[in-house]
């Protein structure tokens, strides 16, 4: 049988470390890659197509709920564990509604997110405790409220998207342009856009909107250096 293929994405190398040593002591786990930002995760999903990515939901460059929805139309293959400290159900719904397959808290149990990596092979949705899938129907709106939900973040380009995120970590249009390989100018044509399709009109509008959207978290946007 061959070996089930895992990428971990973490911004923290020790938690990584930790997470690798966990999964390498299972004879028929393989750790093909590592990432410590959320776009170069997303492109090593492309080129790997893993059978399983592990995310954090605290991710710079590209978040990992962005990472989940973008990581499964890239690679259907691939499914999604998040492992993460935030247990708050809206979380969950929304990594749930953006292609993830299992949600495990980051205090649970050692063997935990092996259970739920095995869950997940097995075509099986996993929760980690306390959550429940009672709990999180609870939250879950029918298939056709979210398709007639107005979310202006649709209609963002992946390219608008990951300015998003990196505008609302704080960084300025010539950071956001060598992070991304692109001109300052392209970056401050795409920051006009993406205000102009989110109606916003500052970037205190815009990291406002990104926490309340769930794009970014209070770990990415504070102590980030504003360049």
């Amino acid at each position: 049988m061959d070996p089930v293929r895992i990428i971990l994405a973490d911004d923290h190398e020790m938690v990584r470390q930790g997470v690798r040593a966990l999964l390498r002591a299972e004879a028929d786990f393989q750790v093909v890659g590592e990432a410590g930002d959320g776009l170069s995760a997303l492109e090593m999903v492309e080129r790997l197509k893993p059978d399983i990515l592990v995310v954090d939901l605290t991710m710079p460059g590209l978040g990992g709920l962005e990472l989940t929805h973008q990581a499964v139309r890239r690679s259907p293959r691939t499914r999604v564990v998040i492992l993460t400290m935030h247990s708050a159900e809206p979380f969950v719904l929304d990594a749930l509604e953006r292609g993830a397959s299992a949600y495990v808290l980051k205090d649970a149990g050692v063997a935990e997110l092996v259970r739920a990596i095995r869950e997940t092979m097995s075509g099986r949705r996993y929760l980690s405790p306390p959550l429940s899938d009672r709990a999180v129907a609870a939250y879950t709106p029918s298939p056709e409220s979210v398709k007639a939900r107005n979310d202006p973040y649709a209609l963002l380009t992946l390219r608008e998207r990951q300015v998003v995120h990196l505008a609302a970590e704080g960084l300025r249009n010539p950071a956001i342009a060598e992070r991304l390989g692109i001109s300052v100018r392209t970056a401050e044509t795409h920051r006009a856009r993406v205000l102009a399709k989110l109606g916003l009109r500052s970037q205190t509008e815009l990291v406002r909107w990104a926490l309340r959207r769930g794009v970014v978290t209070l770990d990415d946007s504070e102590g980030r250096e504003k360049n």
